[in-house]
């Protein structure tokens, strides 16, 4: 079994053949350009971060945890409102997993609404009127 690798046969061709001369790469002194004829462009705006410095940021941790005890405050007294209501954490939870299932079937109705308005050659809003469906919904 032979061990020694051979290079391939584009590098080997690539070694033979003599480097690509251009008008720029004879004076080392000029800057590579991108394109032939472009010119330098200057910005004349400050750099911006995208990552921009928040409220929270700026104030103390101190504060911070005042504002937190504030939101956890209005938000105990909107629980204890929902619940002097008649509300039930387990019927709210309830709720939400139908408006999830219904959420899912909606958008299987909408991409079968789609595909049978591309093999028609219809629109989604000519198939609503056909099927007898609102626009709102």
């Amino acid at each position: 079994m032979n061990t020694t690798t051979e290079p391939c046969a584009e590098s080997q061709a690539s070694a033979h053949q003599p480097p690509v001369s251009t008008p720029d790469s004879t004076d080392s002194a000029k800057a590579l350009k991108r394109t032939p004829l472009s010119k330098p462009k200057s910005v004349h705006s400050k750099f911006k971060s995208p990552l921009q410095v928040t409220q929270r940021a700026q104030i103390s941790p101190a504060e911070e945890v005042a504002e937190l005890q504030r939101t956890r405050d209005q938000l105990d007294a909107e629980i204890a409102q929902l619940e002097a209501e008649g509300c039930r954490v387990e019927e709210l939870e309830h709720q939400i997993d139908m408006l999830h299932e219904y959420n899912d079937i909606k958008d299987i109705g909408q991409s079968l609404l789609g595909r049978i308005a591309a093999i028609r050659g219809a629109t989604t809003r000519d198939l609503y009127m056909h099927f007898g469906l609102e626009l709102d919904d």
